[in-house]
């Protein structure tokens, strides 16, 4: 098992994850986050951190392509050890759906 970032963080970008991370999975896009499946030692203290309620188990229902989307951009962003300050837009972003659609860009963050 392994977690994953999901749509719901793309425009949000909340790190409070990333503080709590004992082996430093996170990656960092331009405007959201994603976790290496392969580096995640299914820890679990991620998950309750994510205000945006983005990060999930990779057990639950359809989350092959989000293990794989993870996968894909933990591959080549920057690694993200410490905790920044959300996107202006989270808080009126947090909930809404069609995010990847709409928002997702593959650029990369700046890591740190």
């Amino acid at each position: 098992m392994t977690y994953v970032v999901t749509d719901n963080c793309i425009a949000c970008k909340y790190t409070d994850c990333v503080e709590v991370c004992p082996v430093d999975c996170f990656y960092e896009g331009e405007n959201m986050l994603v976790i290496h499946p392969d580096e995640c030692i299914d820890c679990g203290v991620c998950e309750p951190e994510c205000p945006a309620d983005a990060i999930r188990p990779d057990t639950e229902p359809d989350m092959d392509e989000w293990v794989e989307f993870n996968r894909k951009y933990a591959e080549i962003w920057p690694c993200l050890i410490t905790r920044k300050d959300p996107l202006p837009e989270a808080t009126e972003r947090d909930g809404e759906t069609g995010k990847r659609e709409k928002y997702f860009s593959e650029q990369p963050g700046e890591g740190g």
